[in-house]
Order: C-alpha cells, then structure tokens, then sequence
C-alpha cells in the first residue's frame, strides 16, 4: 500500500486485512483520530476490535503506551477476544506493552502478517462475487468474459483481476493489497 501510508491508507488496510481473515465486519465508529472496527471470525462468536490510529498523536506520528493502555482498557470493559491496533509507527514502549497486552501490531514497517496465498484467495473471492453482480455469472473461460476484448477494457473488475495475476506470479504484497482494497471499493460502490 505504499511507503507512506496516510489516515485512509491505513483504514484500507484494517479492511484488507479484515477480509483475508474472513472477518464479518459488525460496527465500526469514528472520530478525528481513530476507526473501531468490531469484526467478528465468520465460523466463531470471537469479538475482535481493530482499532486504527488515523491521527498522528504527535508530530512524529508514533503511537505510544497511552493509546495502547487505553485500547486495553476498552478490550477488557467491552469483552473483547482479540485486539489489532494499526498505526504509522510505534514506539518502543508501545510495542513491548502490546506483546504483554496480546495486542496484535501494524504498521508501516511491521505489516500486516498477511500471506500472498490468502490475499490471493480473497481477492479471487471478491472478483467471483463482483462478477455474480455485475455480470449475473462468472466466467469460466477467458472468453466468455466481456470485459476485456481486442486488447481493451470496459471493466474494472477484469482489470484488477489480471493485474492481481501479475502481482501474484512476482510475489508483490503491496500490490495485492492495494488489488483487495480497491476490489473491496467496488463491493461498497455496488451496495
């Protein structure tokens, strides 16, 4: 997703990472700093909160014990099973308070753990359900796909979808990253 990621580059990776992990998205609440998103395993009850750190706590943009101890505090009083805190940067003590917490971290330099397998798997998920609602079926042969003819494209789930090829054959994760946030917009754009 890039080098530098923003605020909304970094809700884009909570949603991708939500997806590969087959999360059922429940609440999710903002405010000028951070996204909650409740998710929950689609085959458990397990309530997780992946909390994204959107606005920089300081100039430096590291997320420190503070936001750590209160994301901790939140997953006690409200019963959750699982914490992911996403953000630009951590500091050292954020880190070593995370690990004691069992806070799962993500940032620019830690990622997000996630295999180029299963982003693959859920980008091919996506492509089979946007195709059902855009095209009322999905092609089982290159041909029978009309989005793609004599060398040009008319659609963008098509396009994505080769480009995700591409980006799996070179192992680039970033890339197909970027492939599931952008199929994931276009789940949102159809609904």
């Amino acid at each position: 997703m890039g080098d530098k990621i923003t605020g909304e580059g970094l809700v884009k990776k909570a949603e991708v990472i939500s997806a590969v992990r087959d999360y059922e998205n429940g609440r999710i609440r903002r405010n000028e700093s951070m996204v909650d998103f409740t998710v929950s395993p689609s085959d458990s009850d397990d309530k997780i909160l992946i909390r994204v750190i959107t606005g920089a706590k300081s100039k430096s943009g590291y997320v420190g014990m503070d936001t750590v101890r209160q994301m901790s505090e939140v997953l006690e009083k409200q019963n959750y099973d699982k914490g992911i805190l996403i953000g630009k940067r951590f500091t050292a003590g954020a880190k070593s308070e995370m690990e004691r917490e069992n806070i799962e971290a993500v940032s620019e330099r830690l990622g997000s753990h996630l295999k180029v397998e299963r982003l693959y798997l859920a980008i091919e998920d996506r492509i089979e359900n946007l195709c059902r609602a855009k095209c009322g079926h999905v092609p089982v042969k290159e041909s029978e796909c009309k989005g793609h003819v004599d060398g040009h494209y008319s659609c963008d789930v098509r396009v994505i979808s080769d480009n995700a090829s591409f980006h799996l054959e070179r192992g680039w994760k970033g890339f197909l990253e970027n492939d599931l946030a952008r199929l994931l917009a276009l789940e949102k754009a159809l609904k």
